[in-house]
């Protein structure tokens, strides 16, 4: 009788096992048959779109051999790779340094002192509450016009770096990726069960290693969804950077439509490029999101 009341409870175990394997797959095949649709919808838009724009549009300035009217080589394709380039690191050195200022930003407003969270808290209210291209503007042709006036700074190691423009679009991009981050990781950290901080203290865990162990890795996690799309917001707001002289790959679009009067063909081929690094994004999330373990 009593090897067979210990007996249910294990068939009971294995049942829920293996349900929670079961659950498990459904939601991986779900995953991928959602990365599936993003891709061929990416595909279907890019054959209808790019096909007639192959056929129909004019691409001679893509040409690394193509000669305009002057007699000058621009060589467009180059400077098409290295707008690309220029965007992609404006876009992960804003994310890497933004998020590890929005991390602090949001736990403070959590955890106090009330002061602090109150300066952290009318940060992001202003970061989110101004268009970026004034931030941007105000930096660079605020402060940008202020560091010549001061005695001796052109004689310092910092003058090379500050009579350039692409200082003051990567500072304004990290301020406005860790303002809006700062108010996601707020609810993030919020968000994460005191039951499991609890159980962290009960087993004498300092209030760092809780942190470094439980409450960050958690918040993370649940704000891992929605930080896919601020670094796609992110990405859109590059192109910004072109309006203080950084020629990303929308800067050099800009050139080549000024150089040789024409409009649609270089607008298309910059969408087409954002459009692939869009989905690289979305891809690398959807990976992330599959290798952090969920537990139920």
């Amino acid at each position: 009788m009593t090897e067979a009341a210990h007996a249910v409870p294990d068939t009971d175990a294995r049942d829920g096992d293996a349900a929670s394997g079961k659950g498990g797959a459904l939601t991986s095949l779900s995953g991928a048959g959602e990365l599936r649709k993003i891709i061929v919808i990416f595909l279907v838009t890019t054959l209808v779109v790019g096909i007639p724009a192959a056929l129909f549009m004019r691409w001679y300035w893509l040409d690394p051999e193509f000669t305009t009217t002057i007699g000058s080589k621009p060589q467009y394709m180059w400077l098409l790779f290295e707008g690309i380039w220029r965007t992609i690191w404006l876009l992960v050195l804003s994310c890497v340094f933004g998020m590890l200022l929005a991390i602090p930003i949001g736990l403070v407003q959590v955890t106090g002192p009330r002061w602090l969270a109150m300066i952290a808290k009318g940060f992001c209210t202003i970061i989110r509450g101004t268009p970026l291209l004034i931030q941007l503007w105000l930096l660079y042709f605020g402060f940008g016009s202020l560091f010549p006036s001061i005695p001796g700074i052109r004689e310092s190691f910092l003058w090379p770096i500050l009579i350039q423009a692409w200082p003051y679009a990567l500072f304004a991009f990290i301020l406005s990726f860790a303002g809006y981050e700062g108010e996601i990781m707020r609810g993030a950290f919020a968000g994460v069960p005191k039951g499991e901080l609890e159980a962290g203290r009960a087993y004498g865990m300092s209030r760092f290693k809780l942190l470094r162990r439980i409450w960050l890795p958690r918040a993370v996690h649940q704000a891992l969804p929605t930080l896919s799309g601020e670094v796609v917001l992110q990405l859109k707001s590059t192109p910004l950077a072109a309006t203080v002289t950084v020629f990303d790959v929308f800067g050099v679009a800009g050139k080549i439509r000024q150089d040789l009067y024409i409009v649609y063909e270089p607008l298309l081929f910059v969408a087409l490029i954002y459009g692939l690094l869009t989905l690289l994004i979305v891809l690398l999330f959807r990976w992330l999101e599959t290798r952090v373990p969920i537990k139920r």
